[in-house]
């Protein structure tokens, strides 16, 4: 299994969602919980099975993942990279 951080993004390989990309904000044993900052907040993220998610890439450390303005930020940044 991968490595899971807070502050990674990750790609949902299951469900309706599939295809969309959020942000690692907790962990626990069995699921990792996500958010985008809009739909799925900092405080009602997505919970989430390890095996439906595929991490997309580790970001940097110079925004930390402490609110719904700070995970827009980071999709924000990565979109812009992805263009």
């Amino acid at each position: 299994m991968e490595r899971f951080e807070v502050g990674m993004l990750a790609k949902s390989k299951a469900g309706h969602d599939k295809e969309a990309v959020y942000v690692v904000i907790d962990l626990d044993d069995s699921y990792v919980y996500l958010a985008d900052g809009k739909i799925r907040t900092f405080e009602k993220p997505k919970k989430k099975k390890y095996k439906h998610i595929q991490i997309i890439r580790k970001m940097n450390k110079d925004i930390p993942v402490t609110d719904n303005v700070a995970i827009k930020r980071i999709l924000k940044l990565y979109n812009r990279e992805e263009a």
